[in-house]
């Protein structure tokens, strides 16, 4: 293993701009090429970041023998063919969410994980929190006893991505479905300790993208009218040890909060839980009284999205699992691709895990 793991990242615009801070704090890594099929972003990204070794083409980058980890922040139909090819070229891979839309592709980036030796991971930034972290050594501890219900949303409240890497389905395979609910729903499971889904029952449609004078609090954009994913999604899932989940995702709802309300409440034989609060309830029987009690935390020392970068080169470097393991993201995607599939046929879908 060298001295300093050496990166090149593939999809320079948008979310790589929260990677690169984590790759610059990063005392065993470092940012030395950069891929983006269009050129002026991948020009001026270089010139920001001091980074010399471009290239339109992505396989330029993943075959360079210099280069130990690939970095994929491509909108998600993109994600497994780059990632795969990465892996067949021997390097080590940290993939944004989601690993990518579909299951049997994940199948497949994992086979090619295996073959290669090397190390893959989802960039599910929320598990890197504090308050996420905090709340899952309470959950280990016991606090909660057996979950056997979970509740969870992220809405936003026209607040959609109005941007061809999100709302076409031949770049995202999905709208906030796989691009938000992935982010809730992982950090969800996390916390469960990734119980077996076994079905999902869904619905995901589009009530309000196609409404006259939609619009985007993101930019005060107007929803273009060709747009193809849905913009809400809600689910009911089943778990192989008998517990429950109930999942809400939207772009655009009528919802009272000014941007984004992300949740989840736990609920366990010996207590319930809610993050981000991080609150634990708990009942004394004995005396029949209820508990509440608030974890103290301390504040995050660096954002989520560098944080994840920083832990991928340590485990790396190390030679330790993956911090987010994909068969984790293949259950997660597992159900999110039961909801659509729910949509369609109308009723409760078998997930084949």
């Amino acid at each position: 293993m060298p001295t300093t793991l050496k990166v090149g990242v593939i999809g320079v615009g948008g979310i790589a701009k929260t990677h690169m801070p984590g790759w610059a704090a990063s005392d065993i890594a470092e940012v030395v090429a950069g891929s983006d099929v269009f050129e002026p972003a991948l020009a001026a990204w270089g010139a920001t970041h001091s980074v010399a070794k471009l290239s339109t083409d992505a396989a330029e980058i993943i075959n360079d023998p210099d280069i130990d980890i690939i970095d994929i922040c491509t909108p998600n139909m993109y994600h497994a063919p780059l990632a795969i090819a990465a892996l067949e070229a021997g390097k080590h891979v940290i993939c944004e969410k989601p690993l990518a839309p579909k299951p049997a592709d994940i199948r497949k980036m994992i086979a090619a994980r295996d073959a290669s030796g090397k190390t893959l991971m989802t960039a599910q930034h929320f598990r890197f929190k504090g308050s996420s972290k905090a709340l899952k050594a309470e959950i280990d501890s016991g606090s909660l006893g057996d979950i056997y219900h979970a509740r969870s949303l992220m809405l936003r409240r026209g607040w959609i991505p109005a941007r061809p890497g999100f709302i076409y389905k031949k770049n995202s395979g999905g709208g906030p479905t796989i691009d938000i609910g992935v982010h809730i729903l992982d950090l969800t499971l996390w916390l469960m300790g990734n119980p077996k889904p076994i079905s999902v029952s869904g619905v995901a449609k589009a009530p309000l993208a196609h409404h006259a004078g939609a619009f985007s609090q993101w930019g005060l954009v107007d929803v273009p009218t060709d747009t193809d994913v849905e913009d809400f999604a809600a689910a009911f899932v089943r778990f192989e040890n008998g517990a429950t989940l109930i999942l809400e995702v939207s772009w655009l709802l009528h919802h009272d909060t000014p941007g984004e309300d992300m949740q989840m409440w736990l609920y366990g034989t010996e207590g319930g839980s809610h993050w981000p609060e991080c609150k634990i309830m708990s009942t004394n029987y004995a005396t029949k009284q209820f508990y509440n009690k608030t974890l103290q935390l301390t504040a995050d020392t660096m954002e989520p999205h560098a944080l994840e970068c920083v832990e991928f080169a340590k485990a790396v470097a190390a030679g330790a699992p993956s911090p987010v393991p994909a068969e984790q993201s293949m259950q997660v995607m597992a159900i999110l691709d039961g909801i659509y599939r729910s949509q369609e046929r109308g009723g409760e879908v078998a997930l084949d895990l």
